[in-house]
């Protein structure tokens, strides 16, 4: 798009924002952010209170990167990660909710939406080591594909909630917001 997508004004804030409200809504126990371009910018513009926030050096080379920066900082007692992307503001706390209650014992588990599978994801510890050697950008896609027998699809009614891509997917989220005031 040309411009951090994750400060692209939206609702009361920018993207990222909104994430961050949905991740501090969920009553997780920690909430680490991982940034990369535009990690200035962010931090000047975006409410990173209670959140650990860690660079990603290498996040030109997919999400996989932002994923495997962020393993180190998370709390040794942490049992289950939770994958929220930057840019998809739509999930709801209930949703990640649902997700993190619905995997049972689980190692890894996904939302089931009414138009298929998406974020976020809920990953058991004993995986991580799997994440952090991950690379590029559909490498935990890959990761569910091979480990399918073990994955956890948590039903959450309603369609996939969007991640903003492109112009168009931006102003199609606009216009779902306005519909929501």
């Amino acid at each position: 798009m040309g411009r951090p997508r994750q400060l692209l004004p939206y609702g009361d804030g920018v993207l990222l924002d909104a994430v961050l409200r949905t991740a501090r809504a969920c009553g997780l126990h920690q909430i680490v952010l991982t940034l990369g371009g535009g990690k200035q910018a962010v931090r000047q513009s975006v409410d990173t209170r209670n959140c650990d926030v860690v660079g990603n050096p290498a996040f030109g080379s997919g999400c996989s990167s932002s994923i495997a920066a962020a393993i180190p900082a998370l709390h040794p007692e942490t049992d289950v990660l939770v994958l929220l992307l930057g840019d998809q503001p739509g999930v709801s706390p209930e949703t990640v909710r649902r997700l993190v209650h619905g995997r049972g014992a689980s190692h890894l588990a996904v939302c089931r939406y009414d138009d298929g599978v998406g974020h976020p994801f809920a990953v058991d510890r004993t995986v991580l080591p799997d994440l952090a050697r991950l690379h590029g950008d559909k490498a935990f896609w890959r990761l569910l594909e091979q480990r399918a027998a073990e994955v956890c699809e948590v039903v959450v009614a309603g369609p996939m909630p969007p991640d903003i891509d492109t112009e168009v997917d931006y102003e199609r989220a606009l216009a779902a917001l306005r519909k929501l005031r």
